[in-house]
């Protein structure tokens, strides 16, 4: 993929998923906090926190794309919304529908969170392009 078109689609992602973060959030502290009992918030919460932390991750990774021309930065983007997907998506899914099973799908997208943050940072380090 052209990385302009790479550093575009990891920013919009990444404020698409920002905004929808605060939409959640808002859900929870307004709507929730009258439905759930206080362990089930906790876990909403939880879910939409690292929803925001890797929205800001996918701006930040979409910006490295164009600011190194490092295709290769985009890779921790797309985990970071992956991570997003599985840690933040199996959440939600524990808080709101009550299915715990789905708790043991968090830890993958913990793991592609931490692998996105190692690769942004090995790029970085390197000075991207590598």
């Amino acid at each position: 993929m052209d990385v302009d078109v790479a550093a575009r689609r990891l920013v919009a992602i990444g404020a698409l998923s920002a905004g929808l973060g605060v939409a959640a959030g808002a859900f929870g502290a307004h709507t929730l906090k009258d439905i759930l009992d206080q362990h089930l918030l906790d876990v909403y919460e939880k879910a939409t926190r690292y929803q925001m932390y890797h929205a800001f991750g996918m701006v930040l990774s979409g910006l490295a794309v164009q600011l190194w021309r490092d295709a290769g930065a985009a890779k921790a983007g797309w985990l970071f919304l992956g991570g997003t997907l599985l840690f933040s998506g199996s959440l939600y899914g524990v808080s709101l529908l009550g299915v715990r099973w789905l708790g043991a799908v968090t830890p993958i997208g913990g793991l592609l969170f931490i692998v996105g943050w190692g690769i942004l940072g090995w790029r970085a380090w390197r000075g991207g392009g590598c």
